[in-house]
């Protein structure tokens, strides 16, 4: 039994209780029997090692009830029955029979492969929710159970497809549950299984899971919306007939051969679009719909302008799904038309094909395999979205960082942009240029240093739409910005953008803890780091078990962050060297120690602007080069520049004064640094110009303005963000601001005391 109560499936105890008023019924259903009877695409062989694992699951749960008194067998059994609706193989049937073996009869994973083989194992074992784990959390474990299964899921697209058929049957047999088990349960389904269900392009799971989440959690208007969409369906019926024959009359007048398919909105669907766009009930127009099932893609469109012939179309509601198929492999024509009496009637032109993968979608891989092993349709559906889980783990080790990197993907929106050669991609709803770099190659995207759409340049935040040409630049010497993540809208986007930033700042911070451990080192009287080779391998060691870190690396970057002190390391090497009989120099140490601040010491730390992640600017008092500057160790935060003078350096001085450390600026800059100033005018036409031009004259780069929010006075302030090279620039961008006509002062931004 499980310790951990697993969030990703109904709770054991609640499983084995589980049912309904009908349980006669449903025990008959899941009855092996009634498997065995599905079990005709299958070799006698196969069928044969689906018995052997009925028998074994049979045994291992035996005496375990579900609520309604049904033995705990018919569960297994009926999600082995929903998986024969796609056809799926020998393996995952035996799975599905066996996907609560590992969890709730203390059965081993090293028992199923001996007994049925590791493929077999493998899939039991992705289902497996992680009870064996201790999670702080139910947030955790179920970050944690949803990475598990979906990266099982991205290995073999099976374990999702059982893992929908379990949910489904509970969904089904939640009835007799305890109430206040119903939301939870029901508001798990509806965000994730759900919309992954609608992702791989499992249509009818897809609908059935909505409404039964629907049914639990809103039970009230879910009875309404039923007994409504019932009084509709009453009045409408003749209407609806009238329109399929006189639809069936006009294919048959050309000699068409089409299949004709009634089709009504599902409960969910129209209670959320009563909800998203403030409808009643009889201003949703289209519950009905039919479905026109036509041999080939031309007769599609053949049909499409057969119906357009008898029936006016909606303006605007006409949608080429075959030309640009949605992101989970779906295909059709979909038009409204104007019925009789005036009611909108919407139709699907599709082929057979099309049908199933539009009903099954992944699933339909196997049921092509079913009915011609040699169709490589569906094979390649979903197959993108699934290899990007794979990526997005490769950088993302964390469960709930990944799973908020999936929750991304799962939107049902998109848009379909195309590359300057004409490729088309697909990318859901509010993605952006940035997205599109990563669409490509994360190469790109980690390079991408301008856009432009449809020939225009445009900022890198810009959402894309339907149609757009999107051009990339890269540069190489451009790198991933973490402003980007304010505004990127797909997991594969975000994980990679993490993953640069995480490894730069890494390798960044390591260089500067070195920097560090060597300064200090020198102040303690040792010239130079230890070497890496054998002989000084036991003193590293030694200083690892020391720190408690797990390598040189870490610890190398946990001083670069902050996290420990370089001078408390270096009296610890330096002790460590002295056992081995190396003695500090003690002019070396006299030097370094008590060198007067006025002159430089060797050890200091040099600034050009070109450390990224390992070094920030503190935004208080936004120092440049030319003003006497500190450095203070951050815990966490790396290495933080202040000016010395710095209110807020002082406060961090009376507090950690050894965790500030000497720092200067290099002899060249790498780049402009940001500063404020603050310009106060007189009000009147024309004042924002001529500051503007006098900062463009004295080559300052304005990044941000900000005029307050309160009504223009005589004497107004404007606060700038700008860009200079140094002190001695900023000092002439201030000269010209006071020379200018209307400006009364200028200054730059000093942090409060």
């Amino acid at each position: 039994m499980s310790a951990v109560v697993p969030p990703t499936s109904l709770p054991v105890a609640s499983r084995k209780k589980e049912g309904g008023p009908l349980a006669a019924a449903n025990a008959a259903a899941a009855s092996f029997a009634a498997l065995t009877e599905r079990l005709d695409y299958l070799s006698a062989g196969d069928i044969e090692q689906v018995r052997r694992a009925y028998r074994y699951a049979d045994e291992a749960h035996l005496g375990q009830l579900r609520n309604s008194g049904e033995p705990y067998i018919t569960h297994p059994i009926a999600v082995a029955v929903q998986c024969t609706d796609w056809k799926l193989d020998a393996q995952a049937l035996m799975a599905a029979l066996l996907h609560d073996a590992m969890e709730d009869c203390g059965v081993t994973k090293t028992d199923l492969i001996e007994r049925f083989g590791a493929p077999v194992a493998e899939l039991v074992d992705g289902l497996t929710k992680l009870d064996r784990l201790q999670f702080h959390t139910r947030e955790e474990n179920q970050a944690e159970s949803f990475r598990k299964m979906l990266l099982a899921m991205a290995r073999d697209v099976r374990v999702i497809l059982i893992k929908l058929a379990d949910r489904t049957h509970n969904m089904r047999t939640m009835g007799d549950m305890p109430r206040s088990k119903w939301a939870r349960i029901s508001a798990e389904t509806l965000e994730i299984y759900a919309p992954i269900a609608h992702r791989l392009g499992l249509n009818q799971t897809y609908r059935e899971l909505q409404d039964l989440s629907f049914r639990y959690l809103r039970p009230w208007r879910y009875a309404v919306l039923s007994k409504a969409v019932g009084r509709a369906r009453n009045r409408r019926r003749d209407l609806i007939q009238k329109v399929r024959r006189e639809v069936e009359a006009a294919f048959a007048s050309i000699g068409m051969k089409v299949r004709i398919a009634g089709r009504e909105k599902s409960l969910y669907s129209i209670y959320r679009k009563m909800d998203e766009k403030h409808l009643s009930f009889a201003q949703v127009t289209d519950i009905y719909g039919f479905r026109v099932i036509v041999p080939t893609v031309t007769d599609c469109y053949t049909a499409l302008g057969v119906l357009h012939q008898m029936y006016k179309p909606v303006p605007g509601r006409f949608k080429d799904y075959i030309a640009i198929a949605k992101l989970n492999g779906y295909q059709s024509l979909h038009t409204t038309l104007v019925g009789p009496a005036g009611v909108n009637v919407e139709f699907q032109m599709r082929t057979e094909a099309m049908h199933v993968v539009a009903e099954s979608g992944v699933a339909a891989h196997w049921l092509y395999k079913a009915t011609d092993p040699n169709s490589p349709t569906a094979g390649r559906l979903g197959v993108k979205w699934l290899q990007s889980l794979l990526d997005i783990q490769d950088e993302t080790r964390d469960a709930a960082e990944f799973w908020d990197h999936v929750k991304v993907d799962l939107f049902p929106d998109a848009v379909y942009v195309f590359t300057p050669k004409s490729q088309i991609m697909a990318l859901p709803r509010g993605a952006t240029v940035v997205d599109f770099a990563y669409a490509i190659h994360s190469n790109v995207g980690d390079h991408t240093a301008a856009a432009k759409i449809n020939g225009e340049q445009v900022p890198l935040r810009t959402e894309l739409k339907n149609g757009d040409v999107v051009e990339i630049i890269i540069a190489p010497v451009s790198t991933p910005n973490p402003a980007w993540l304010g505004f990127v809208r797909t997991g594969r986007a975000r994980s990679k953008i993490r993953h640069h930033l995480k490894t730069m700042a890494q390798a960044e911070s390591q260089a500067l803890g070195e920097k560090l451990l060597a300064q200090a080192l020198r102040a303690e009287g040792i010239e130079k780091l230890p070497s890496d080779d054998a002989v000084y391998q036991p003193i590293w060691e030694k200083l690892i078990r020391f720190t408690g870190n797990r390598n040189k690396a870490e610890l190398l970057t946990d001083i670069g962050l902050g996290r420990r002190i370089a001078s408390i390391v270096a009296k610890r090497l330096v002790t460590m060297l002295g056992e081995r009989g190396e003695k500090p120099d003690a002019l070396l140490m006299t030097r370094e120690r008590y060198t007067a601040h006025e002159t430089v010491s060797q050890g200091a730390v040099s600034l050009d602007g070109a450390e990224n992640a390992s070094v920030q600017y503190a935004p208080c008092c936004r120092p440049v080069p030319g003003d006497p500057i500190v450095g203070y160790l951050g815990r966490g935060e790396g290495l933080v520049v202040h000016i010395a003078d710095c209110p807020v350096a002082s406060r961090l001085r009376h507090k950690d004064a050894e965790r500030f450390i000497h720092v200067e600026w290099a002899d060249e800059p790498a780049r402009p640094f940001e500063t404020g100033v603050i310009v106060t005018v007189t009000n009147g036409k024309g004042v924002l110009a001529r500051v503007a031009s006098a900062f463009a004259g004295a080559e300052a780069d304005i990044i941000h303005m900000d005029m307050g929010e309160e009504a223009a006075q005589e004497a107004t302030d404007l606060r700038f963000l700008i860009a200079v090279r140094d002190s001695t620039h900023l000092d002439g961008v201030l000269r010209a601001l006071n020379r200018t006509t209307s400006v009364l002062r200028a200054n730059r931004t000093r942090p409060a005391s």
